[in-house]
């Protein structure tokens, strides 16, 4: 499905995580699947790993400590980690909420930039990174 949304550049930093989210979700389980995962439960438990708020907070990190985002991707990200969501978090602090939201604020721009190679390229990085348990 390509993207079709005409001021995605104008988006918040929330409407961009929110779209983030999503696609970090289907990259996820595209990926499980791929490992030959099958059953749900576990296919459930194992996603985890990947999208919540912990593991997409220290994605990020990394990324940021290898200077793997660009300019652009940069200031996306800060965007997405100073948005006021207006609800407080569960099961996670505060500081890796926005972390976690800063990170799908990169995703979602860069899938509604319609630039399918980067973002394979930081998918696949993400991946590898929880993987390996950087």
């Amino acid at each position: 499905m390509e993207p079709n949304v005409k001021d995605y550049r104008q988006l918040n930093g929330l409407a961009l995580a929110y779209m983030g989210d999503a696609v970090f979700e289907v990259y996820i389980r595209h990926h499980l699947l791929q490992k030959g995962k099958t059953k749900p439960h576990k296919l459930h438990i194992e996603a985890t790993h990947f999208v919540s708020a912990k593991a997409q907070a220290a994605i990020l990190k990394q990324l940021l400590d290898e200077n793997f985002l660009t300019e652009e991707e940069l200031a996306v990200m800060r965007r997405g980690r100073n948005a006021k969501s207006g609800t407080i978090p569960k099961n996670t602090d505060v500081q890796t909420y926005r972390h976690s939201t800063a990170f799908e604020a990169v995703i979602g721009w860069v899938y509604l930039s319609n630039d399918q190679e980067r973002l394979d390229e930081i998918m696949e990085e993400s991946i590898r990174k929880i993987e390996k348990g950087e």
